[in-house]
């Protein structure tokens, strides 16, 4: 029985101009209680898997409340600076009509009274991008679009920290959760939001992606409040890439292919070695697999990790094929060896 399983907007030239402000900070005005989102984000698209994502950090509190859209087979958003959160769905919704970026961000700017304090970036499903920086944006603030993204900031210390951004994300290899992390980290690297940090979020949405296949929800998760925000969401991450490599080992052993789900399962404890349900539920893959001392292996480690799960070690029928091996005995009952009850 196993136990683990549960489940930024790119386009053009990387080549293309750095648009930006260079006004001075400003305040919200006295009518407003309105505060700007002074961040930099990414929103991108993955051709190979059709994933689309995107990632911000901010000095601002619960960032991910405000900033990132997406919908699958649709596009992804990012609303910023003094956000208009209406960006979000309506931006999906032009979209998914068939209208571009570039004429989703006019659709969306040009009936806004505050469009010139706004900042929004846009990808759809084809890896078509545009971003758009309000002329009294706080400075430093730009936007740039590349092959299959869009990346744009404000209130940073320069442009310097776009630049990273989008070097970061087309040199990184691997999913599109890894590549938009590794844009924050070098934004960041690179001076970041010239106020500090407080909170990330990072979403990747993927057709019957999410828990169960319910929704489209890969990756969605969220570093509210948090003094090193991209380094907590960093952590988060690698949990969720365990999970989701669990849940495709849980699916191949529904299928009975026992060796397949034990290569998936060895992947998600890569990412989570220390958890010892991750290591119980491979050591039943292995055991399902008979591969009886490998499955006592990391019988072992996990029971070590979490001793909790002996009670369920000792009626598990997936661990049927190991119970007859004199070390099953000695790790359930955590003696030593040579003293075995």
């Amino acid at each position: 029985m196993f136990i683990f399983v549960v489940t930024i907007l790119l386009v053009p030239s990387a080549a293309q101009a750095v648009k930006h402000s260079e006004n001075p900070v400003r305040h919200p005005n006295a009518s407003t209680s309105q505060e700007p989102v002074a961040t930099f984000s990414i929103v991108a698209y993955d051709p190979e898997t059709k994933d689309l994502g995107v990632a911000v950090e901010s000095k601002f509190f619960a960032v991910g409340s405000v900033v990132p859209w997406a919908r699958a087979g649709v596009g992804a958003i990012a609303t910023q600076a003094f956000g208009n959160t209406t960006y979000g769905p309506k931006g999906l919704e032009f979209l998914a009509t068939g209208k571009t970026p570039a004429e989703v961000v006019e659709m969306l700017t040009s009936s806004d009274e505050g469009k010139d304090r706004r900042q929004v970036g846009v990808v759809d499903a084809k890896g078509n991008a545009a971003t758009y920086t309000g002329k009294s944006c706080n400075s430093w603030a730009g936007g740039k679009t590349g092959k299959y993204y869009s990346a744009q900031g404000n209130i940073l210390v320069g442009e310097q920290v776009l630049k990273a951004i989008c070097e970061a994300f087309e040199k990184t290899k691997g999913e599109l959760a890894d590549r938009l992390l590794a844009a924050l980290e070098a934004g960041q690297a690179a001076g970041g939001d010239s106020r500090g940090q407080q909170s990330a979020a990072l979403i990747v949405v993927r057709e019957r992606g999410g828990y169960a296949g319910f929704n489209d929800r890969y990756v969605d998760l969220r570093v509210d409040d948090n003094p090193e925000p991209i380094k907590e969401l960093g952590r988060l991450l690698k949990i969720q890439h365990a999970i989701s490599r669990m849940n495709e080992a849980s699916a191949l052993y529904s299928q009975g292919k026992y060796k397949e789900a034990v290569e998936a399962a060895k992947k998600a404890v890569e990412y989570r070695p220390d958890y010892g349900d991750a290591h119980y539920d491979l050591a039943c893959f292995l055991s399902l697999a008979g591969e009886i001392d490998n499955s006592l292996k990391e019988l072992e480690i996990a029971l070590k990790l979490s001793p909790n799960l002996g009670s369920l070690a000792r009626k598990d029928s997936d661990l049927n094929n190991v119970r007859s091996n004199l070390k099953y005995e000695k790790i359930l009952s955590g003696l030593p060896a040579g003293k075995v009850k």
